[in-house]
């Protein structure tokens, strides 16, 4: 089966160079301050501007305010707005009216019941995206990016009837294991394409490309 491949939190030239050399799907750019992978909307507009129209710019938000939204759409050309917070349904369908964009909400992953929540969704958002919940007792963890995985036998044997995608913990080395078990036909990557956060790996992109376009 043909595997969609998003690199996310690009925020350098190199990075974004190897992005389209290695013929991903998607790029995602980051605009949650706390986060290393960080981008001002200028930053941004400067790497979404080498992007051919083949790869989806994805707009990375977490809890934004609409002023903030309302900046980055007008500054950076953008395909695809990724919700990564604690975003309600109201509020994903607020962002999708307000804003004419397709949106993709993330959901946080630890257990059955947080992919049930997904359900609450599905007449609203354009995509999922399945991620790793981290634990309480994590120390400055992020939405995103962790280099956490969930099980992935949750998502076994589901069906829904929007696209989604799997993150969470993914690199080249487990691509296959994952995308057996789980049965995603589109995957998302961060944290396992850098040498160390926000520090992208043009080598590992590449790596992460050639490993999904080989399933």
């Amino acid at each position: 089966m043909t595997i969609e491949a998003k690199i996310c939190g690009i925020n350098s030239a190199a990075a974004a160079a190897a992005v389209v050399e290695g013929g991903a799907d998607y790029i995602g750019l980051n605009f949650y301050p706390p986060s290393p992978r960080a981008l001002t909307p200028k930053q941004a507009h400067a790497i979404a501007a080498q992007m051919p129209a083949r790869i989806k710019r994805v707009a990375l938000l977490v809890d934004a305010e609409d002023s903030a939204i309302r900046d980055i759409r007008d500054a950076v050309p953008l395909d695809l707005l990724q919700l990564h917070g604690s975003e309600s349904p109201e509020r994903v369908a607020e962002i999708k009216a307000r804003f004419a964009l397709p949106v993709m909400k993330a959901i946080k992953v630890a257990g059955p019941d947080d992919v049930a929540e997904a359900r609450a969704y599905l007449k609203i958002a354009d995509r999922l995206l399945f991620d790793a919940k981290p634990p309480k007792d994590m120390k400055n963890a992020l939405p995103g990016g962790n280099a956490l995985s969930f099980d992935w036998d949750l998502l076994a044997g589901q069906s829904w009837p929007i696209p989604w995608m799997l993150s969470g913990g993914l690199e080249a080395a487990n691509l296959a294991e994952a995308v057996r078990v789980s049965r995603a036909r589109a995957v998302d990557v961060s944290s396992g394409v850098e040498d160390r956060p926000g520090v992208k790996n043009p080598a590992k992109i590449l790596s992460f490309l050639a490993a999904a376009q080989a399933l």
